[in-house]
């Protein structure tokens, strides 16, 4: 009998790759700024292949992508009809993609994030939430996800909507919030206090996703694995974000002056990426704080997700092509290399 997302983090840490808007926007399938996941729609193989790239590099989860595909974002592109299509396309990519590798034991999840439309003054809108969580999490739990993660959300209010839509379909609910400047949600509460909160109220999982690069979210995170008892999530961004620029939503990049605007995120974030060792020092710094449930977020790429999964003991389909500096004709040390090619400096 397939085991269940707690019994897994029970018996140690699991990886989950997210970031496919991000990686779908690089590689030319999605316009940044409106982040509509069409992709599912227009070209599903593009989808199902990063989802195998993910899967190879030792992710544990394989994540719909469904993040950003609900009611809001589809208004504001005038095309709210293509809702539910979109959202079950990208179930059915992920569930398809997981199928692939009948010898892994791998979990496909729902996602729901931000609905962009909650104002703790407007009642209204909370209705609103109501229904995009709703229908979201009622699709997601018709192609029979594993799970569902309520995700980047900043307003503890707004994650009680999500993990309440969760529960009351009777899914595991994975509740991850993403903490401003100020190290707080919209409303003011700690990171700590609000994951707290979210554990009363039912949540299976809580944790921190997006805005924050390795070292910002670690230094959040720790307080939260300390106020909670069940499992937690640490899921940063692949980006150098700093004390003075915690989040990479308004960020610089100060060695270059052609920005427009002068913030690199979304698309100027190049010269601010982790390499791949800083995000298996994160995935090393979970482990030791037993946080089990381990990934990245926006910017995420396979590379980061195998050194990651290589660091925690998981040992990839991709390990095969993990570098082998050995053999390089300038930096090798193989015997047979050409003692020529190694004299010059490049």
């Amino acid at each position: 009998m397939k085991k269940d997302l707690i019994t897994r983090l029970n018996e140690g840490p699991i990886m989950c790759a997210e970031g496919y808007l991000f990686a779908m926007e690089r590689r030319g399938y999605l316009s940044a700024g409106p982040f509509v996941p069409e992709v599912v729609l227009e070209h599903p193989e593009v989808v199902t292949q990063l989802h195998r790239e993910f899967i190879r590099a030792g992710s544990d989860v394989v994540q719909a992508f469904t993040y950003y595909g609900h009611r809001e974002k589809l208004r504001i592109i005038g095309k709210e009809h293509l809702l539910e299509p979109m959202q079950k396309n990208a179930l059915k990519i992920a569930k398809d993609a997981a199928a692939e590798f009948k010898d892994l034991d791998l979990m496909v999840c729902g996602d729901v994030a931000n609905t962009n439309v909650f104002d703790p003054n407007d009642a209204n809108t909370h209705k609103q939430c109501q229904q995009m969580y709703e229908e979201q999490v009622a699709w997601a739990k018709e192609a029979g996800v594993d799970f569902v993660i309520a995700e980047t959300i900043n307003w503890s209010d707004e994650m009680k909507i999500a993990l309440k839509a969760i529960k009351d379909a009777g899914l595991i609910a994975v509740c991850n919030f993403a903490i401003p400047r100020g190290d707080k949600t919209r409303e003011g509460h700690s990171a700590e206090d609000a994951c707290k909160m979210m554990e009363d109220l039912g949540a299976d999982l809580v944790g921190l996703n997006c805005y924050r690069g390795p070292e910002m979210t670690m230094k959040l995170l720790k307080k939260v694995r300390d106020k909670v008892s069940c499992h937690v999530a640490g899921l940063p961004v692949p980006y150098r974000t700093t004390e003075e620029e915690p989040g990479f939503l308004n960020i610089s990049d100060h060695g270059c002056d052609l920005i427009p605007g002068g913030n690199a995120f979304p698309v100027a974030l190049d010269n601010l990426f982790c390499n791949r060792y800083e995000m298996a020092e994160f995935a090393k710094d979970c482990v030791e704080s037993k946080i089990n449930f381990i990934g990245i977020c926006c910017g995420a790429e396979a590379h980061h997700v195998r050194e990651m999964s290589v660091a925690i003991g998981k040992k990839p389909i991709s390990m095969k092509y993990m570098p082998d500096m050995s053999k390089h004709f300038h930096h090798g040390t193989d015997k047979s290399l050409k003692k020529v090619n190694k004299e010059i400096k490049y």
